[in-house]
């Protein structure tokens, strides 16, 4: 099977498993999407990410986290696609959901929070919206 956009494939195993309730989920590894949920858990959205060897193949292993049985995260979505790319300057970044989410940017200095963004005052692509 042939994916035209991993990182919204890897987005949607998280989403699909937090709405089954599932501990761990397995995305195909890639170094982008392993710095995606890096970030994910340092901003305390996901617990863990590790990677790990399926069946000969690089795969991420990612913990999900619930809060009172509750999902940690309630939205998730793509923002820039393959086929439309989204860029914003940093003073252009709005805040997700009254700051109470996050969006993650790929700038020349690596994936960072729109937060981060803001204070080092660097924009970029926008790759996804957390809430």
């Amino acid at each position: 099977m042939s994916l035209q956009d991993p990182t919204a494939d890897c987005l949607t195993r998280i989403r699909n498993g937090l709405m089954r309730g599932k501990k761990v989920v397995h995305a195909p590894f890639s170094k982008f999407k392993h710095e995606l949920v890096s970030l994910l858990v340092k901003e305390g959205y996901i617990n863990a990410c590790e990677k790990i060897t399926v069946d000969g193949k690089d795969a991420l292993s990612i913990t999900l986290k619930y809060i009172n049985e509750a999902p940690a995260i309630r939205e998730i979505k793509r923002i820039s696609k393959p086929s439309l790319r989204r860029y914003s300057a940093s003073t252009d970044l709005s805040e997700v959901k009254n700051g109470l989410g996050i969006y993650i940017i790929s700038t020349n200095k690596g994936l960072m929070s729109d937060k981060d963004a803001k204070s080092l005052n660097v924009g970029g692509e926008v790759i996804c919206e957390v809430f």
